[in-house]
C-alpha cells in the first residue's frame, strides 16, 4: 500500500510540473517542463548521492578506522541480503543519519559524530538497519526525484511570477496563470514531497526493525535523536533544507506534529508503531528474528538500551 501511495504522490509532482509549464506557456511550456524534468531526473539518477555527501563533508571510513560502526554495518547488510554499501561519518554534533544511492549496489550510509557518540551499539544498530531499509526499498532514489522535480516546480513558478505568462500568447490563462502558478505551484510541490517522504518513514522503521531483531532499540535512537536535534544546530542541513527529508530524523528542527508541512511523521507515532511491533514479537517468538551480532564484545541479547549511557565510540 505504502508503494502504490509513494507512486501516486509522485505522478502527482511530474503532472503538477507539466501543469505549470502549461500555465506559463501553454503545450509547448508543458512539453518544455516534462523535457527539464527529465533531464533533472537523468543527472539526478547518477550524482546526486556525491552532491548530497559533499554537501555534508562526509568522509568514508572502513574497518580499519572505524572498525565497530563499520561491523554493525556489514553484519546489518547480510541480514539484509543487501550488497555492502559504502559507509561515511558526518562530522556534525547533532545525533542523526541518512541513507543516499540510485540502487543497493551504489548505496551509501552516513552516520554523524554525534550520533555515534551518543547512542548505544544497539541503537547504532537500529538506525543503521533503518537507513539500509531504505536502501532495500529504493527510497534513496525516490526521495532524489521528488526533491528534484519539487525544486523544479519551484523554480519555473519563479520563473512565470518575473517574467509573466501576460505577454505570452501562448499561455492560456495569461496572467492569472503565471501568478496561479507561482503562488500555488511550490505549496503543491512541497506537500506532495513531505507526503512521499512521511509514508516512506514508516515502512523503513518497520523493515529496518525486523533486520536488526530490535524495534525497541530503534525506537530508543528515535527517541534520543528527536530530542537532540531540536537542540543541536546542523548548519550544513539548513543550508541545503531541501535534503532534510533524507534523515532519520528531521535536522532542521524537532517538529512534533505529524501535519502535511512536516518532512517527517510525528516522533511519538513512530515509537508508538516501533514498540506495537515488539510486542507483536514477544507475543509469536517463533516469528521474530534473531537480533543481530554487534563487533566489538558490546552484545546482543540486552532488550533495551540504558536510558542513560555513552556509546562505545568516544
Amino acid at each position: 500500500m505504502n508503494m502504490m501511495r509513494t507512486a501516486m504522490l509522485i505522478a502527482a509532482l511530474t503532472a503538477l510540473f507539466m501543469a505549470v509549464g502549461y500555465l506559463v506557456g501553454g503545450q509547448s511550456g508543458m512539453l518544455i517542463a516534462l523535457a527539464f524534468a527529465a533531464a533533472m531526473n537523468v543527472f539526478s539518477y547518477w550524482n546526486a548521492d556525491r552532491m548530497v555527501l559533499s554537501m555534508y563533508g562526509a568522509r568514508e571510513v572502513d574497518e580499519r578506522t572505524a572498525p565497530q560502526y563499520y561491523g554493525i554495518v556489514r553484519d546489518l547488510a547480510a541480514r539484509a541480503g543487501l550488497p555492502m554499501p559504502k559507509v561515511y561519518i558526518i562530522d556534525s554534533p547533532q545525533p542523526n543519519a541518512f541513507a543516499t544511492g540510485r540502487n543497493p549496489q551504489n548505496a551509501a550510509v552516513a552516520a554523524s559524530a554525534g550520533l555515534l557518540q551518543t547512542l548505544s551499539a544497539e541503537e547504532v544498530a537500529g538506525v543503521m538497519a533503518h537507513e539500509l531499509a531504505h536502501v532495500k526499498n529504493h527510497d534513496t532514489l525516490t526521495m532524489t526525484i521528488t526533491a528534484t522535480i519539487a525544486g523544479a516546480v519551484s523554480m519555473l513558478a519563479n520563473f512565470a511570477f518575473f517574467f509573466g505568462g501576460h505577454r505570452d500568447e501562448r499561455s492560456p490563462f495569461g496572467a492569472f496563470g503565471a501568478i496561479a502558478a507561482a503562488l500555488l505551484a511550490p505549496i503543491a510541490a512541497m506537500l506532495v514531497q513531505m507526503a512521499v517522504s512521511r509514508t516512506r518513514e514508516y515502512s523503513a522503521d518497520r523493515l529496518g526493525a525486523q533486520i536488526s531483531g530490535n524495534p525497541r532499540a530503534l525506537a530508543s535512537a528515535l527517541s534520543k535523536i528527536a530530542g537532540s536535534a531540536a537542540h543541536v544546530p546542523n548548519p550544513a542541513a539548513e543550508a541545503n533544507p531541501a535534503t532534510a527529508h533524507l534523515f532519520i530524523i528531521n535536522p532542521l528542527s524537532g517538529q512534533r506534529m505529524d501535519n502535511l508541512f512536516s518532512t517527517h511523521p510525528a516522533t511519538e507515532n513512530r515509537i508508538a508503531a516501533l514498540m506495537e511491533l515488539d510486542r507483536t514479537q514477544r507475543s509469536q517468538p517463533t516469528a521474530s528474528s534473531a537480533r543481530v551480532g554487534l563487533p566489538g564484545g558490546f552484545g546482543t541479547r540486552r532488550t533495551a538500551a540504558p536510558a542513560a549511557r555513552r556509546g562505545p565510540w568516544g
